[in-house]
């Protein structure tokens, strides 16, 4: 009866793992309900919630390109057409690329999103209950891949122990290690659902105001759905993320 104690060492591990994820995604998805000054999202909040800091600049590189006071080329270089930005976001682009006036987007995209405007844009959201704060981001992320590693385990200790069996016993045993691995597996799909249907960064609130938004616009359907909509000399600028 080896497989006994490994059985309950991989369903211990399983409860532990699948408890702290559960607990971290219910907190992670925030206030279920949009108080009505919340109900509007700018298109850089938009981006944010959606994408986090790194939709946020491909929104605004975007949005400059479109203006003509930028030039984004599809070999992924950014250039300054007209060195005067409109807002916050922009002259944050325009001083992480520097006074040479041209600068390579993945380059760009870590300084612009580490910027005072784009705290400020995750301050404000986490502060209206539409953005999950860091921490909880922090947690559910740890929380799964706790459930992975304990999914892992049990399948790992399934394999050592199954063999060791007589056959008259082997489907018990196999029924089971089939429980914390069916649990984790489980947890790991509930969580997701629970905490970021749409986006890790948004709350539940967040993920409705996100919802409602409509797409025709082509900055809107960008801050929304990325650069997948975008034309193809427009994603190759961009670059990988």
């Amino acid at each position: 009866m080896v497989w006994i104690p490994l059985l309950l060492v991989a369903c211990a591990v399983t409860a532990v793992a699948c408890a702290r994820l559960c607990r971290a995604a219910i907190a992670a998805g925030g206030p279920g309900a949009v108080r009505g000054g919340d109900a509007e999202l700018t298109l850089g909040e938009a981006a944010f919630l959606a994408g986090g800091p790194g939709r946020v600049t491909d929104l605004t590189l975007v949005s400059m390109h479109r203006a003509r006071r930028l030039l984004l080329a599809h070999t992924g270089w950014a250039t300054v057409v007209d060195g005067s930005g409109r807002d916050e976001l922009e002259r944050a682009v325009l001083g992480a690329i520097g006074p040479e006036g041209q600068a390579t987007v993945p380059g760009l995209r870590p300084a612009v999103a580490a910027a005072a405007c784009v705290r400020r844009i995750e301050e404000g959201l986490v502060a209206r209950g539409l953005a999950v704060p860091a921490p909880g981001r922090r947690e559910v992320a740890a929380g799964t891949r706790a459930v992975r590693g304990a999914f892992l385990l049990a399948l790992a200790l399934g394999a050592v122990a199954v063999p060791l069996v007589p056959t008259a016993e082997r489907a018990q045993a196999l029924a089971g290690f089939a429980l914390p691995l069916t649990a984790s597996g489980l947890c790991l799909l509930v969580g997701r659902a629970e905490s970021y249907p749409r986006s890790r960064w948004a709350s539940h609130a967040g993920q409705r105001l996100l919802a409602g938004l409509s797409a025709e616009d082509p900055l809107t359907a960008l801050a929304t759905r990325g650069p997948a909509v975008l034309e193809p000399e427009l994603r190759a600028a961009l670059g990988p993320r």
